[in-house]
């Protein structure tokens, strides 16, 4: 049997606000509300749900997001066009920066809620 991860919640202030900014960076499309979700399907199958959780506190997590190598640049202008701040490491110590980690590019960047998310061009190697 193959397990896959189908869609996982993600939590919001305001849902369609940070599933746009998303789906903007990744070049992705919000999809059509489904009950009190607004989902961002990803290339492999993956949904995430995006769920307005007004001014109620809620604890903001990391999501990483493996992207092609051809598309990272356009994701950094993104960014920049954007005025968010990427950065080279998770803990946002390295500004304007992105890290070479197994033989790829990666960047860290907060969404409007405070989640940290992440593109990498490699998957991170596992033992």
């Amino acid at each position: 049997m193959t397990v896959e991860l189908n869609h996982t919640i993600v939590y919001a202030r305001d849902r369609r606000v940070s599933a746009e900014f998303l789906a903007e960076v990744l070049g992705l499309a919000v999809g059509a509300p489904t009950g009190p979700f607004l989902p961002v399907d990803t290339g492999n199958g993956v949904t995430l749900d995006y769920y307005q959780q007004g001014d109620e506190p809620f604890t903001t997590t990391h999501y990483a997001f493996l992207v092609p190598d051809d598309e990272f640049d356009t994701m950094i202008g993104r960014l920049e066009g954007m005025r968010v701040t990427y950065y080279a490491d998770p803990n946002h110590t390295e500004p304007g920066r992105v890290n070479h980690r197994y033989g790829g590019r990666g960047a860290y960047f907060d969404d409007p809620d405070g989640h940290n998310m992440e593109i990498i061009t490699r998957p991170y190697t596992r033992r």
